[in-house]
């Protein structure tokens, strides 16, 4: 494996001689870069997503699995698709080494376990109709690794999001995203660059996915959970777009259906 980049010295130095300014200036600075490193790995994620979307079009399920901050932002964005696009809490499945404790407070040690990330995925039954996606700014991660390598074996698709290149997880997986950043503005600390990258290649994701399988109508999250205020008024108004219904009439249909999409189904079936 070539030098990490992710490990590599930041661009500055002396920062805590920086002002506040200053600090902000230059962290702004390189953030600005991330999304043209990700827009380099644009044919890499459209490889993965179309391989997730046929999968979830099979019955499958898309799995995340990672550590410390890579592991978080699979569960944020798997713990968002129910209440986004209305899908079943078991669709898309974030898993972190340490069990759902290191979601809030480090496991020391649970992401050097190779074998702890395939008996995860025991829990959940996998399939071949999966799709497993390993997260790891380092690519280095054992906890991913063993696990995307018991997958290749068993036939069950894999990919990964890293941001460093010929890593060893972008080397295991079927369809890997290598989105390389560069240094950090204080070094090592992935949980800058590397993680809004990873946040973004997530975002790409999952959203495509979900708008492939028919969860998304126009630019509307029709199938999305009312689970608040702000919520219910927003699809009060949608329904109200699509529908032409005063506000306290759509809103009515709206609860009395339980989504945008039933609930202007229904209107047109006059019922």
């Amino acid at each position: 494996m070539k030098e990490r980049t992710t490990e590599s010295a930041s661009n500055y130095d002396h920062l805590e001689k920086m002002s506040v300014h200053d600090l902000l200036v230059n962290i702004n600075t390189e953030d600005k870069t991330v999304p043209n490193a990700v827009e380099k790995a644009l044919p890499q994620i459209e490889a993965l997503c179309t391989v997730i979307s046929a999968q979830l079009k099979k019955g499958g399920r898309l799995f995340y699995m990672g550590a410390g901050t890579s592991g978080r932002l699979g569960i944020v964005d798997a713990s968002e698709c129910p209440p986004t696009f209305g899908v079943d809490h078991g669709l898309v499945v974030g898993l972190i080494a340490g069990g759902d404790s290191a979601i809030r407070k480090a496991v020391e040690f649970a992401e050097d376990d190779k074998e702890q990330g395939w008996k995860d995925l025991q829990e959940y039954t996998i399939t071949k109709n999966d799709v497993v996606v390993g997260i790891a700014a380092s690519g280095t991660t054992p906890y991913v690794i063993g696990a995307l390598e018991k997958c290749n074996e068993l036939g069950i698709a894999t990919g990964c999001i890293t941001c460093n290149q010929g890593s060893p997880i972008a080397v295991t997986a079927k369809y890997p995203i290598e989105v390389v950043v560069g240094p950090e503005f204080v070094t090592g600390s992935t949980r800058m660059k590397a993680g809004t990258a990873q946040k973004l290649v997530l975002n790409m994701l999952s959203t495509t996915a979900m708008i492939q399988l028919g969860r998304v109508k126009g630019n509307r999250m029709v199938d999305m959970h009312l689970s608040n205020n702000k919520l219910v008024d927003r699809g009060t108004r949608m329904v109200m777009e699509q529908t032409g219904l005063d506000s306290d009439t759509a809103n009515k249909l709206l609860l009395k259906h339980g989504s945008v999409r039933k609930a202007v189904e229904n209107y047109s079936n006059g019922k």
